[in-house]
């Protein structure tokens, strides 16, 4: 019976009962059947309402409650691989009553976090790093002395990422005695879960079989032949496993290879995992899953209820709010011109680092299948990649996310600005994310993008401009990244034609001067409205270019204008307005103009809807008027920063 109905009826159901996961360990193996319905219930309930990771969650359902069964948590430690799978667990754990608030300002986040819970050992947000973290875990625990058992969930996605492979090579290497999950929700080796295959993990995972081998293998190490004989013990038990799965690459690095298993079968998942947990060494444990397991829509369209927004539970249809605004998204203006730019250009080329649907490339995809690639989970493979399809003379175009940049700093740094490669790096998601909290967040790449020698960085204010921003940097030669945020692109139809380097002065003034990046720009206009009812005088400037950005029409600005106020949805710290700070002083006007730099401080930005998360950290119009209020009324000095 599924818990909600179970709840209506006046009956205890069983995740009710469960506080933590010493209360699962009470239950018996049947019961965990019925309770990971009712999880997988309770998920769908949630999720459907408030959006969130679905897919990969529910397929992992099974897998989560055995861990937590075989294991000692917290003493024995978890790590998750990105945290997409891990909603069980937040349940299991005794986050069930404050479920229901996932993904919400003051509520609980949507990947686990180390200061939510004792059960939740990292903070991940970004993919192929939990074996690096379990491994370290591992060899803390020699180092201390301590007894603890580490396991590491990872995602088939997580092996495209070459952190992931560095660690199980050291981790092999090593001999650490470490558990590594994975979670292989993709079906094309599905066929190997079979009775055979089954049945030879069975044998292999048994106490008594590992027992006899390692004597055998003591026995043979003392024997004057043991040099001889024991590399075809070896391999005898690597053809047989090699017949049916396919571990033989992990054995290879020195772990022992069980699977595949079905990951939703417990009666054999469950005595597995506990046989495997007491042999020693670093070990995998395969499992296959199916993504969006125990519903129908998510199960046909895993990809589209990945991430997903509040749904219809009856029909699968996405819920769109009456009042939602009716312009497209920065997303959908992007996947629309990118596809148009290629039909006119063959030259152009597309790179996506496994999310062709989220970035807005699937419609290049589909167009142009030959012309498009996705690298998988390989950011710096991506950038490298994209140089050397540029060093001949292809246009590139890299979508990626905002928060996922940085693993290529290095690429972005000696195979894009040093040999000048004009690359396009299209970041969405930039400035402050919804929801995902502060893995997610887009607000730094200004600041360690200003850095990088020779680039030029674009932030649009709405709709046109992203398109003339796509244009223009068809046929710039320097490497190009335009960065916009996960919102709709409103439409301005007085838009100036773009040239480079080239500011727009959306309004004139002669109190203030704002200086607003991108999609500030709407805020910047409104407070101007606002101030003007109270007889202060504001001029807007969209820079367009916040790298190299318009100096002379700043210093134009400073001719009539005494204060200045920038505005950007990134970190004040190496931003955008303290370049221009550095400008003015540089050219000596700090003593004729003040200047106030408003952003984000550099700390952590919490899961929270947009909205929220303005007013929390003063970028809405009304902290801003506020903000512009109280600067103008203090001492002719600059203010650094203010947030």
């Amino acid at each position: 019976m599924p818990a909600a109905n179970a709840r209506k009826m006046g009956n205890t159901s069983l995740i009710d009962r469960i506080q933590n996961p010493a209360d699962l360990r009470k239950l018996a193996l049947d019961e965990l059947k019925t309770l990971s319905s009712e999880i997988r219930q309770r998920i769908i309930e949630v999720v459907s309402v408030r959006g969130g990771h679905l897919s990969s969650s529910l397929g992992a359902v099974e897998l989560c409650i055995a861990l937590h069964y075989c294991l000692n948590t917290p003493e024995d430690r978890i790590v998750f691989d990105v945290g997409h799978q891990a909603y069980a667990h937040k349940i299991i754990t005794g986050r069930n009553r404050q479920f229901s608030r996932l993904r919400e300002y003051g509520g609980i986040s949507g990947f686990p976090n180390c200061f939510e819970s004792e059960y939740d050992t990292c903070c991940p947000g970004h993919s192929s790093d939990a074996v690096s973290l379990a491994l370290g875990l591992a060899e803390a625990r020699r180092l201390r002395g301590t007894k603890e058992r580490i396991a590491a969930v990872i995602g088939d996605g997580s092996l495209t990422g070459g952190m992931c492979f560095e660690a199980l090579n050291q981790a092999g290497h090593l001999g650490t005695d470490i558990l590594v999950v994975l979670n292989h929700n993709e079906m094309s080796i599905a066929a190997s879960v079979g009775a055979l295959s089954s049945y030879l993990n069975k044998i292999m995972s048994l106490p008594i079989y590992n027992r006899i081998r390692g004597e055998i293998v003591q026995f043979l190490a003392k024997s004057a032949m043991g040099e001889k004989i024991a590399p075809h013990l070896r391999k005898l038990e690597e053809v047989i496993k090699g017949i049916v799965v396919p571990g033989i690459f992990f054995e290879e690095l020195g772990f022992r290879y069980f699977g595949p298993f079905d990951g939703h079968n417990l009666d054999t998942l469950v005595p597995a995992l506990k046989n495997i947990l007491e042999i020693k060494g670093p070990k995998m444990l395969h499992v296959v899953t199916k993504k969006g397991k125990g519903w129908r829509f998510a199960e046909e369209s895993p990809e589209r209820f990945h991430s997903a927004p509040p749904f219809d539970v009856s029909t699968g249809t996405f819920v769109v709010k009456k009042d939602a605004p009716a312009e497209e998204t920065f997303t959908a203006v992007f996947s629309r011109k990118i596809a148009e730019i290629g039909e006119r250009n063959p030259a152009v080329v597309t790179l996506t680092a496994a999310m062709p649907l989220g970035t807005g490339l699937h419609l290049f995809q589909q167009r142009f299948p030959g012309r498009f690639f996705d690298v998988g989970i390989a950011e710096a493979h991506a950038a490298g990649f994209a140089a050397g399809l540029s060093q001949r003379g292809l246009k590139v175009f890299v979508a990626i996310y905002s928060t996922f940049l940085p693993r290529a700093y290095d690429q972005l740094m000696q195979n894009i600005s040093l040999p000048q490669n004009s690359v396009v790096f299209v970041l969405d998601r930039a400035g402050i994310v919804p929801d995902d909290g502060p893995t997610h967040q887009g607000i730094f790449d200004i600041a360690y993008l200003r850095t990088i020698p020779g680039c030029v960085i674009m932030a649009p204010k709405g709709k046109e401009e992203l398109e003339q921003m796509l244009d223009f940097s068809v046929g710039c030669a320097s490497p190009c990244f335009i960065r916009f945020p996960k919102d709709t692109a409103k439409s301005f139809s007085a838009n100036a034609p773009l040239r480079f380097k080239q500011s727009e002065v959306l309004a004139e003034g002669e109190d203030v001067c704002i200086i607003a990046a991108g999609t500030m720009c709407v805020q910047a206009l409104e407070a101007r409205e606002r101030l003007a009812g109270e007889h202060v005088s504001v001029g807007v400037m969209n820079p367009r270019f916040l790298k190299p950005f318009d100096e002379e029409s700043i210093l134009a600005c400073a001719q009539r204008c005494r204060t200045f106020v920038t505005i950007e949805d990134g970190i004040v710290e190496g931003g955008f307005g303290q370049a221009v700070l550095g400008f003015l002083n540089r050219r000596g006007l700090l003593s004729k103009v003040r200047v106030l730099t408003i952003g984000l401080p550099t700390e952590p930005v919490s899961v929270g809807k947009r909205d929220v998360l303005f007013k929390k950290y003063g970028l809405d119009t009304e902290s801003l008027c506020r903000t512009i209020k109280k600067f103008l009324g203090q001492p002719k000095t600059y203010e650094q920063a203010a947030y």
